[in-house]
Order: C-alpha cells, then sequence, then structure tokens
C-alpha cells in the first residue's frame, strides 16, 4: 500500500459523498490534517484506508486490498460496508460487531440546558493544553481526532467545564465534515450526572450551527448516559449502523 498525502486524499473526495451524519473519519483528515491515509495505488487508486486516532474507515474495491498489509496497518474502530467484512476475517480472525445509534439535532431545543451553578463553561484555548492532558484515562480519548491535547486546544473547537479550576468535562466535534459535524463528550467519572457534559455539548452545538452545519451524536444503544444527554439536547435517531473492532473488544458503557 502507498501513503496518500491530505491533497491528493481531498482529490477524490467525491468517494465520501453524499455525506452522511455518523463517523466522518475521512473528511476529518481532510479538513483537518490530523489522520492518515493508504491506497491500494496511486493514481487511480482502487481502495483507502484512512485512520484518525484509532478510528478507521476502509472504502472502495475490498478486491484491491490484501489482507495481510491490512493486519500491519489496522487496529482499532473499522467503518466499512458489508463487502469488506469477509476481508476483515481474513485478516484478523475475531472481528466483533458494535451496534451504534446516529442521532442528528435537525433544531435547537426549546429551551437552553441550564448552566451548573457554580461551574464555569468555556471555550478551550490553546493555555489549556495542560489541563486536557491532565484527564484521566477514561476521558483523555476526547483529543484523539485533533493530534493530542495541544491539537485540541489550539483548534478553538472544544468546550471545557471546570470545577474548583479544574477541567471536569470537555465537549467538541470528535469528526468534522463539510455537511456534518459529529460531536465528543467526555466527562472525569467524579464529576459526571451534574449537567457538565450536556453545558458543554450545548456550546459546541451552537458553535456547529454557526458554521453552518448540522450537529450529530454517535453512540451505543446501552450508553444510557449519552442517550440522556442527547435527548435533552434535541437529538433525534437517524439511523442504525455498527462499527467493526480489530485487535480490541467491545467497550463497556460508562458508569453512569
Amino acid at each position: 500500500m502507498v501513503p496518500v498525502t491530505g491533497e491528493q486524499l481531498a482529490a477524490v473526495r467525491g468517494w465520501f459523498l453524499p455525506e452522511r451524519p455518523g463517523p466522518l473519519v475521512a473528511q476529518h483528515v481532510i479538513l483537518t490534517g490530523h489522520g492518515w491515509c493508504l491506497a491500494d495505488r496511486w493514481p487511480d487508486p482502487r481502495a483507502l484506508v484512512v485512520e484518525s486516532a484509532g478510528n478507521y474507515l476502509l472504502a472502495g474495491d475490498p478486491g484491491a486490498l490484501d489482507p495481510g498489509e491490512l493486519r500491519g496497518q489496522v487496529t482499532g474502530f473499522v467503518d466499512a460496508a458489508e463487502p469488506f467484512v469477509p476481508l476483515l476475517r481474513a485478516a484478523f480472525g475475531e472481528v466483533h460487531e458494535w451496534p451504534r445509534v446516529i442521532l442528528t439535532q435537525e433544531r435547537l431545543p426549546a429551551r437552553s440546558p441550564a448552566l451548573p451553578h457554580g461551574k464555569v463553561v468555556r471555550r478551550l484555548v490553546t493555555a489549556d493544553a495542560g489541563a486536557l492532558a491532565g484527564l484521566g484515562g477514561e476521558t483523555g480519548w476526547i483529543s484523539g481526532t485533533w493530534g493530542g491535547p495541544a491539537g485540541l486546544a489550539a483548534s478553538g473547537m472544544g468546550c471545557g467545564a471546570f470545577v474548583d479550576g479544574r477541567l471536569a468535562a470537555v465537549a467538541c466535534p470528535f469528526f468534522a465534515g463539510w455537511r456534518y459535524e459529529d460531536i465528543g463528550v467526555a466527562t472525569e467519572p467524579a464529576h459526571r450526572r451534574l449537567g457538565l457534559s450536556t453545558a458543554c455539548a450545548a456550546a459546541v452545538c451552537h458553535d456547529i450551527r454557526r458554521r453552518g452545519r448540522t450537529p450529530t451524536w454517535t453512540t451505543s444503544p446501552d450508553n444510557l448516559a449519552s442517550l440522556r444527554v442527547a435527548a435533552k439536547l434535541g437529538f433525534t435517531l437517524a439511523r442504525r449502523d455498527r462499527l467493526h473492532l480489530v485487535g480490541r473488544p467491545v467497550p463497556a458503557p460508562p458508569s453512569t
């Protein structure tokens, strides 16, 4: 397989249109530069593997990809159409399926969520890189698709809730597309069920709408905490889908 630059990937953006709500790995790599892409050949690729922070998209003709090469490149969450499943099984043997529900916020809720008393919710800035780096193991993933804490802090795309001066919750577009932006939310375990993630996500939704895009929300059907937050913000079901997991187990939903 051969590396594909961001400019080359942008030249085949038609592969990813029409855009639909949900994981937007290729679009995110094109728009932000955070991630990488491989093709079976260049020019005139027949298949692409695109990655950002352990999230993968397989696109094109699965017959153009070699299982052995794929095994050395992919570990994590794979968005792939059904024809790619035999290829994944040939490459990895064990492939887990992770059901997903994908929601969209077609309009803002009639009432904005109340800001938790005594808490500060604001846009993250470059100086917040250290606070993002200090998040625990259950929440640190939130900056992955922005290249890490410094990248998310510098992007101006994240909102954080601070409790006693410490970062307790973060929301940001985890994947940015041309029409949709898919929101990621993470809250430190000690500060859950305080409304912090709802307040952060609400602020991000407003930002997404100001950019002329539609906020989307992707989660698993058993993640009741995530679904509750989405409902408060006016998200409704757009479709059901699944990801494939290779090299790792299906994540358990966070405690509520």
